[in-house]
């Protein structure tokens, strides 16, 4: 196992990672696709989720990449141990599985995950989400992003959302929306011909206003409210 110092990856440095899997086959893979991407490194690998809370506690890596089921501690579990609502400093997590199954999907993301993939989502979309995580943004592979988010819209969720503190501007509206299905910063920012300094400001007033701390929980926010109407 190699190690790097913690911190945070600021321009030329790496993005550090950790791997979390039961199967040694898998995590060899992962680690295999990742090291192969400029700019990515596996600093860790782990084979169950108590050693990979352990071990991202730690090293303070900038994304964690966890499967799903795992001994001792799952992923969800160990995802909720490092980015759930109680933590005072969460890390990036992005969930990875080969079961595409809503309920997976929705815990992760309800226990902090900043991205959910597939296993066989292949070698650019694994190192798209693990750059979108380090970056502070988001990604859910596209496959999965408007069923399971329109899938619950209108249910209960555990606690009601609240209401915006202040009205949301038209602009904050038509961010919201591209939030909502899966768009990343740049993304937006050429949908809607606006800089990418900008979409980041309207995304951070909207995580203010709405009381939420990333992305992904605007998104929900936005179909569990009945904000943006399913496909």
């Amino acid at each position: 196992m190699t190690t790097a110092p913690a911190g945070h990856p600021s321009q030329g440095e790496a993005i550090r990672v950790i791997v979390a899997d039961d199967q040694e086959i898998a995590r060899t893979g992962l680690r295999m696709i990742l090291d192969a991407q400029p700019g990515i490194e596996v600093v860790a690998e782990a084979s169950d989720g108590h050693r990979a809370v352990e071990l991202a506690r730690r090293l303070r890596p900038d994304v964690c990449l966890f499967d799903i089921r795992m001994p001792r501690c799952d992923g969800i579990e160990a995802t909720r141990s490092l980015a759930g609502p109680d933590v005072a400093d969460p890390m990036a997590v992005v969930v990875i599985t080969t079961f595409d199954l809503d309920e997976y999907v929705y815990a992760a993301l309800r226990a902090g995950a900043r991205g959910f993939l597939l296993k066989d989502a292949g070698p650019q979309l694994l190192s798209q989400a693990v750059r979108a995580a380090a970056g502070g943004d988001a990604l859910i592979a596209p496959s999965i992003t408007a069923r399971l988010l329109s899938a619950f819209a209108g249910t209960d969720p555990a606690q009601p959302r609240v209401q915006p503190i202040e009205p949301l501007t038209e602009r904050e509206e038509e961010i919201l929306l591209t939030v909502a299905r899966g768009r990343t910063n740049s993304e937006i920012a050429d949908e809607l011909h606006i800089s990418l300094s900008t979409v980041k400001s309207h995304v951070a007033s909207l995580m203010t206003k709405l009381g939420v701390r990333n992305r992904v929980e605007i998104a929900m926010w936005a179909y569990e409210t009945n904000r943006v109407k399913p496909r």
